[in-house]
Parts: C-alpha cells; sequence; structure tokens
C-alpha cells in the first residue's frame, strides 16, 4: 500500500472477528467489490459522499486498523464501528446448546450495517431463485464489465458496485448477455429508479425499513432479509424462503431436517429479536452437518433464451 489514505483505529469493548462479520458482504468467492480472508478485508463502496476503497486489519480481538481512499473514505471511516455491528449487544440469547457452544467459539461474530440499501438489495435480486454460483457469476460478470475501479491501492481485478441511477440504465441485453432473466432485470430496473429514497431506509429501524422494502415489487420476504442482515445491521432478519434455512435450523435445534417456514419460525422464538445471529452461530457450528443431497434447483442458462 504506497499510496496515503486517511487512517482510523478503532478498539471494540468487546471480542470482534472482522472477517466473519464482514463475509456475508461477498457476493461468491470472486466477488469484484470484496476482497481479503482471515486479518484482512478489502471493500469497494459508495457512500453519499462518493466511492470509496477500504482496508481492514485485525490486530487483535479487540482492535482494527483502518485505511480509506477515495472521495468517501472520511464517510466510511466514521461509519465502521457500525459497520462492524459495534452497537449490537456482546451476547445474544442462546437458548440451545448448539448456539450457545457457537458462541464460544465465535465470540467475535456481529451482524454488519453497512447502510448500502442498493449494493445489498441489487445482488439479492439477482439470487432470487437460481443458484447461487449462477448468481454470483452473473454478479462478477455485471461488475467487472461496468463497474469502475476504486480509488487507491485496491487489489488488481477490484471494481465499484453501480450507483442506482447506473443500475437502471443498464440495457436489458447487458442483463442477458449476463445470464439475468427478464424478471429479475425488470425488478433491479423498478427498484433502482427508487435512488436516494431507497438509501434512505437505512436511517429507520431495521423493522420498519424492511416492511418498506416489502412494500416494492418484486420484494419479498427472503430478499428483504438478506438486505436487512447487511445493510440495516438487522440481528432479526431470517430469511424464510432460503433453500438450506430448514435443514439448517432443525439439525441444528433438533436434529433433523425441517420441511416448513412455519416450523422454522416457532422453533427460533425463543432467539428473538437475534434470530438472524443464531442462525450465523449454527452455520458456523462443527456441530451442525447439513444433508445437502437431494433435489436441487435445475440450472438454467438464461442466455440461451
Amino acid at each position: 500500500m504506497t499510496d496515503e489514505g486517511l487512517r482510523r483505529t478503532w478498539r471494540s469493548t468487546a471480542p470482534l472477528d472482522v472477517w466473519r462479520t464482514l463475509s456475508t458482504l461477498r457476493r461468491g468467492p470472486a466477488d469484484p467489490a470484496f476482497r481479503g480472508r482471515g486479518a484482512e478485508v478489502w471493500r469497494a463502496t459508495r457512500p453519499p459522499s462518493g466511492p470509496a476503497t477500504l482496508h481492514l486489519r485485525q490486530l487483535d480481538a479487540h482492535v482494527v486498523e483502518a485505511v480509506a481512499w477515495g472521495p468517501g473514505a472520511a464517510e466510511v471511516l466514521d461509519e465502521l464501528p457500525a459497520c462492524l455491528g459495534g452497537d449490537q449487544p456482546h451476547r445474544p440469547p442462546l437458548a440451545h446448546p448448539v448456539v450457545a457452544d457457537a458462541h464460544r467459539r465465535h465470540p467475535g461474530l456481529r451482524v454488519p450495517r453497512t447502510r448500502r440499501v442498493v449494493e445489498a438489495l441489487v445482488p439479492a435480486i439477482i439470487e432470487q431463485k437460481v443458484l447461487g454460483a449462477d448468481a454470483f457469476l452473473s454478479w462478477r460478470q455485471l461488475l467487472t464489465r461496468h463497474g469502475e475501479v476504486p480509488p487507491g491501492p485496491a487489489p488488481s481485478g477490484m471494481r465499484l458496485p453501480l450507483t442506482a441511477e447506473a443500475w437502471a440504465a443498464l440495457p436489458s441485453w447487458e442483463w442477458h448477455r449476463a445470464g439475468v432473466d427478464p424478471k429479475r432485470y425488470r425488478t433491479v430496473q423498478a427498484v433502482t429508479r427508487l435512488g436516494e429514497s431507497l438509501e434512505r431506509l437505512a436511517d429507520r429501524e431495521p423493522t420498519d425499513a424492511s416492511a418498506a422494502l416489502r412494500s416494492l415489487p418484486g420484494v419479498g420476504v427472503w430478499t428483504a432479509a438478506e438486505v436487512g442482515s447487511r445493510a440495516f445491521g438487522d440481528t432479526d432478519a431470517v430469511p424464510f424462503g432460503d433453500y438450506h434455512l430448514a435443514s439448517t435450523v432443525g439439525t441444528a435445534l433438533l436434529g433433523h431436517r425441517l420441511e416448513h417456514d412455519h416450523e422454522v419460525a416457532e422453533v427460533l422464538e425463543p432467539f428473538r429479536p437475534h434470530r438472524f445471529l443464531a442462525l450465523r452461530l449454527m452455520q458456523l457450528s462443527p456441530h451442525v452437518r447439513v444433508e445437502r443431497h437431494g433435489a436441487r434447483m435445475s440450472r438454467v442458462d438464461h442466455r440461451a433464451r
């Protein structure tokens, strides 16, 4: 890192795991807007003050060194404590021994609050009802082809997410070329035309913000939860409708998979208002082995249509 940037050191009063807290922001292993693992993370983002590149290095369980570049550098540094979940309770409800054990193993896990609604919403729409690998490929292709190079010494290949206006202006053939079907393309077009009003949802309480998202055409419970657990710091944002949710929760808490969302809701109730955080702990638990075999969603190449 030869270019000078704005620097800041943040000390958390409780243990913090930067990588596991922010890893949900990564859309696939080759996300152009997010790089890193372990003690270091790179993120390209667009706060209202302008594009920024953020580099985080965890020095110990409580201390994070941050460097930022670009017009939005000061803003992303000011937002860092909230982005790392610093205002959340340090001890979520531990209503089951599997969750309690996972919390002991990962006491630094938080739920990020990036405040970047469009950056969370567009990839969530791309991921609607398709295989994750296909959605990640579409996201990578769209950013690589149309995203700008982020400021500062970002790793090679990184790209900034598009602005709401740029997403809305992207022609249909570019979505088709990236394998995104017309329904998801139209949903992205509709929501990104709302522009700044979407970003203002980050000023609301997470429950109100998610309800507002669900009022938009093409945005349901799952998509709103995907945004809430990233942009709003919503520790209770359960992604009902997720393909693996019933298996993960049932296996972790009951020893067998569940079949329906209403069953999942019932067994997660003791963890409210931190059901998403409890779910993340279940996913990290070495005692939870979810059966991945069986029927899967069919792969569809929308470019051939």
